[in-house]
């Protein structure tokens, strides 16, 4: 029976492990809180109260607030933490990791759907660079359309796990898959990583078009014109161009930017109805990714010379004060242009 950390309890990491309390095999999950509050609520009433509350956690999922206990005999390390802190929790798993010893150590799988803001490095980047001292990291990426309540409630999803090495992810789809979560491989970890990075800033582009009162030929175009922006970034920085059409793309782009339970989009809509960001962040303790990766995705782009002017407009609105009405306005008074 293997062994699989989940590394972080916020409403991904705490679905994920109850998703993969139903997979085919039987395993040990252990499960990491950094929250005192959330690993009280899980440890006395076997409930994320703050992030997934009334959804039951199954008993075999062990709970701990030492990262050296969750780590300690795995053999996958699901990370499912905010990008912002990823650096320095995959820093803080390091001395609890096995060294270069002639064996493989763990596969790491990252949840995480962002870039890091100050050096735009995707997630399995930031686990090669930190862990390379340790056993050399087999790493994946799990992305997809897949709210965490949704999922956590037994809702059926699919999802993508990529990895450069097929035997990884071979072996993470057989380890995952289950009664109610279906992975499908790919070798695209590029594309998969941008997509679920950029699919957040369009989110919230929807969100503040439905916060102005828009209503479905504003969405489908700005979905539409989205993917366009992240198909190109996706091909410049050497992803695969048929990656962003799948699940990992226009799949997870299509709920994020339209769902009722997508975080994103929720920003989006808040701003669009004329309430400042800092107060709309005030009312949050969940993390919407894009607004963090506005900017490296926005960076990425002029560095490789890519048109993204929806991601230039939603960073102008979150960082620049630009009023959403003048940014909608933008984008419709650019110059004129094919298909």
């Amino acid at each position: 029976m293997k062994k699989i950390a989940i590394i972080g309890a916020g409403s991904c990491g705490t679905a994920l492990a109850i998703a993969l309390a139903l997979s085919r095999k039987p395993h040990r999950l252990s499960l990491w809180v950094h929250g005192a509050d959330i690993l009280e609520s899980l440890r006395a009433r076997r409930e994320n109260s703050v992030y997934l509350p009334g959804i039951p956690i199954p008993d075999q999922i062990e709970v701990t607030g030492e990262i050296s206990e969750a780590l300690a005999g795995a053999d996958i390390v699901l990370g499912a933490m905010p990008s912002a802190h990823a650096r320095s929790i995959y820093s803080a798993m390091r001395p609890h990791l096995p060294s270069a010893q002639g064996k493989p150590g763990p596969i790491f799988v990252s949840a995480t759907k962002g870039l890091e803001q100050d050096s735009f490095a995707r997630m399995t980047q930031i686990i090669t660079e930190v862990l390379r001292d340790n056993s050399p990291p087999r790493v994946a990426v799990l992305s997809g359309p897949s709210f965490a309540r949704e999922l956590a409630r037994g809702d059926p999803t699919a999802v993508v796990i990529a990895s450069e090495d097929a035997d990884v992810a071979a072996a993470v789809q057989e380890e995952f898959s289950g009664l109610t979560l279906r992975l499908y491989t790919n070798t695209d970890v590029i594309g998969v990583e941008l997509c679920g990075a950029v699919k957040n800033v369009i989110a919230i582009a929807a969100g503040v078009c439905a916060g102005l009162g828009f209503g479905g030929n504003t969405s489908a175009a700005l979905v539409t014109r989205g993917l366009a922006e992240m198909t190109r970034l996706t091909v410049a920085l050497g992803g695969r161009r048929d990656t962003p059409s799948g699940l990992a793309g226009l799949g997870d782009l299509i709920l994020t930017a339209t769902g009722p339970l997508s975080r994103n989009r929720t920003v989006g809509l808040e701003l669009g109805r004329g309430r400042p960001l800092a107060d709309i962040l005030a009312g949050m303790r969940m993390v919407a990714e894009g607004i963090g990766t506005t900017s490296a995705v926005l960076a990425l782009a002029r560095r490789h010379n890519i048109e993204t002017p929806i991601a230039e407009q939603v960073h102008a609105v979150l960082h620049q004060g630009r009023a959403p009405r003048e940014a909608i306005r933008e984008l419709m008074e650019r110059p004129l242009k094919q298909e």
